[in-house]
């Protein structure tokens, strides 16, 4: 009982440290990595919820008291939400068995996701500045960066290979959690240093904005059947909230994948709105976000099904059939 109540107290005043720094925590399950907090499924809809469901990065709180109520209940360990933290945080994980590297990366000297960024600030000719870093129970680092302004949302491998980030829509597990595979444990206690400029070149969306002038362009000229259809499909999708999301794009796929089968609208106008519908979507996975490849793979498997069921227009405007 007397460890019980030590861990509690431990991670409680971590919560509360965090909260001073201005960063917004939640709860994570006993010894894991997943949030302590109901989902979308199992919302009663009251309460903090009355008015619709509230994720953990919306929950996210640095206020003492809510903190102390929750961490005095059990040893919970800790989330961060980053985008309401302001904060960028690159993940650099150590591979995992079978990881075999992309081609250019199996070299000398790299052999993990740390070197990998000391290589990437090497050749922009700066060096990694001093930072907030934790190290995580697998033996990589997490080095927080300041993003007051929140342009950044989640990524994987956009910088390299065993590289993350979390922003917008991610977490991070604190320092003081423990879990079956270790601790996270804090290594520098500095404060956040301002995301680096080269960093901040590699990370701007520009696939996204690209994505977007093509969907606005393209459904310019689309007849409002098609884009109303659109628009409902991708409404329904971004609602899928933490549900089964996978599940949820594939049947969407589909259903505009047969209007692409017909004809009725072209390829990148549907994929990029299927692309900003994804983006909408709360982030249920993060040891392992969605990226634009896992999208595309979905979507592909789709098409590939529309392609031999094509739904054609009987009319500019009238309904399908």
């Amino acid at each position: 009982m007397t460890t019980q109540h030590g861990a509690v107290a431990q991670l409680r005043e971590w919560a509360l440290l965090f909260a001073e720094r201005g960063w917004a925590v939640f709860p994570l399950l006993v010894g894991g990595k997943r949030p302590a907090l109901h989902g979308l499924k199992d919302c009663p809809r009251a309460g903090v919820c009355a008015g619709g469901h509230r994720t953990p990065e919306q929950r996210a709180t640095i206020d003492p008291g809510v903190i102390e109520r929750c961490w005095s209940r059990a040893p919970f360990n800790i989330g961060i939400a980053t985008g309401p933290s302001g904060l960028l945080v690159v993940d650099c994980d150590q591979p995992k068995p079978g990881f075999r590297w992309p081609t250019g990366w199996n070299k000398v000297g790299v052999s993990c996701g740390e070197d990998v960024l000391g290589v990437l600030a090497a050749d922009a000719g700066m060096s990694l500045p001093e930072t907030y870093t934790v190290g995580s129970a697998r033996g990589g680092t997490h080095r927080y960066f300041l993003d007051p302004q929140h342009r950044y949302r989640n990524t994987q491998s956009a910088l390299g290979p065993l590289i993350d980030t979390r922003g917008g829509g991610g977490y991070v597990v604190a320092p003081g959690s423990i879990t079956p595979d270790g601790a996270y444990e804090l290594l520098d206690d500095s404060d956040p240093a301002e995301l680096p400029g080269w960093l901040a070149r590699a990370l701007a969306p520009k696939p996204a904005a690209a994505r977007s002038g093509r969907r606005e362009i393209a459904s310019a000229r689309a007849d409002r059947y098609v884009a109303g259809a659109i628009r409902s499909a991708c409404d329904r999708l971004a609602a899928t909230g933490t549900g089964p999301q996978n599940k949820a794009l594939h049947e969407a796929a589909l259903q505009l994948g047969r209007l692409v089968a017909g004809g009725a609208v072209d390829d990148a106008t549907v994929r990029a709105a299927l692309h900003d519908a994804m983006d909408r979507l709360p982030l249920t996975r993060p040891e392992q976000p969605w990226n634009p490849e896992q999208i595309d793979a979905t979507i592909d498997s789709a098409f590939r099904w529309a392609q031999h069921h094509p739904r054609t227009l009987r009319g500019r405007g009238g309904e399908a059939a």
